[in-house]
């Protein structure tokens, strides 16, 4: 609809991890046993996509296993954290490593966090460089791409659809709805079924590498256990702080939001306080009620998006299986397939519920609870 990588595929924090947010329990309890364990195994193929692609394929895109902190916001946080690490589902365990509070200076220099687990296949990548890469490799195999070219209609036509773009009318036999963050009124069934939220960013001015390996000898990515989601790591050069959270709701203007974003920076890194904020932007994940990403078709109509903030390595992957299911290559099947994809009467499309839920999960943060 507008410029190519203008939302969020090329405005997020590139942070590569296994990408489903309910637990092998939570799985288990809606799916059973063997279908749950098969969603889990999806989650690791993304990751290894990816990181075939870098590694194997040579896609230029930043590539860096550099591991993950995932630092607790309180003492009880943390010793939840090291139950977890312990208490892996056999046949989805991860490279984990606990880290107590005094030994984590020798990941991240702040007394904010109280221990933290180190993933250790986490990775790291330049978004836009790999949506590039991405769109090269299309356009070499023959796929045609067109900017500016908003859809404004779609309707059945025959055995296919009729679609009518800012740039003129348009027959498809099959069409995919990969919207995500930024779907509109164009199909109201998906729009009931995604939840859009804003994740902004900002780099800080270069601090040279010495002063943000100081702040981060390990250079890894950096998150914690706030419901709040803050989330930062090293920029490429080694030589920036790039960080991201829910600073907003549905602002636009990443400007605007500056200010609470270098907050939220110095609470962690308080040196950080006076630094000249160099960079600002934001981009719109789509979370769903289920946090589940969803894959499949509805009306004739195919659709992957809803990927919870966790899009850099689901959406390229599932992106190949749906594409696969669309010319009825039986390689597209994934366990996902057939899952509900749940709506609430209440919603659609504008989240006017995010704003009291926020609220309380901010409070939760706030007494650490």
């Amino acid at each position: 609809a507008g410029e190519f990588g203008a939302g969020c595929s090329g405005r997020n924090g590139g942070q590569v991890a296994y990408s489903f947010k309910p637990s092998l329990e939570e799985f288990e309890r809606r799916h059973g046993r063997e279908r749950a364990m098969a969603i889990g195994r999806e989650g690791f193929a993304a990751m290894e996509h990816l990181r075939n692609l870098a590694e194997d394929e040579h896609l230029a895109f930043d590539w860096r296993l550099s591991g993950y902190f995932y630092g607790a916001h309180t003492a009880r946080h943390f010793r939840q954290l090291q139950r977890e690490a312990g208490h892996q589902p056999a046949g989805l365990e991860q490279r984990i490593s606990v880290v107590s509070k005094a030994d984590q200076g020798k990941e991240i220099d702040t007394p904010f966090y109280h221990g933290g687990l180190i993933y250790h296949d986490d990775a790291s990548l330049h978004p836009a460089k790999l949506l590039l890469a991405l769109q090269r490799r299309a356009l070499d195999a023959g796929a045609q791409v067109r900017r500016n070219c908003e859809v404004r209609a779609l309707q059945r036509q025959g055995a296919g659809f009729e679609l009518q773009t800012a740039r003129g009318l348009l027959r498809a036999r099959r069409v995919l709805i990969a919207t995500n963050g930024y779907s509109g009124p164009l199909s109201p069934w998906h729009r009931r079924r995604v939840i859009p939220i804003g994740s902004y960013q900002i780099a800080t001015e270069e601090l040279g590498e010495a002063r943000v390996r100081a702040l981060l000898p390990t250079l890894r990515n950096v998150g914690d256990t706030r419901r709040v989601v803050v989330y930062f790591r090293p920029s490429v050069d080694s030589r920036r702080i790039v960080f991201g959270g829910r600073a907003a709701l549905a602002e636009r203007n990443a400007l605007a939001v500056v200010p609470r974003m270098r907050a939220m920076l110095a609470q962690i890194f308080p040196g950080l306080s006076t630094v000249h904020i160099t960079h600002c932007w934001v981009g719109m994940v789509a979370f769903t009620f289920d946090t589940m990403l969803h894959i499949g078709q509805h009306d004739g109509l195919f659709h992957c998006l809803g990927y919870c903030g966790q899009g850099v390595p689901t959406a390229p992957y599932f992106g190949m299986r749906i594409g696969q299911q669309m010319v009825g290559n039986p390689r597209g099947a994934t366990p996902l397939d057939g899952l509900i994809f749940p709506a609430r009467p209440y919603h659609f499309g504008e989240p006017w519920f995010l704003a009291p839920s926020v609220l309380v999960y901010r409070t939760l943060d706030f007494l650490g609870i």
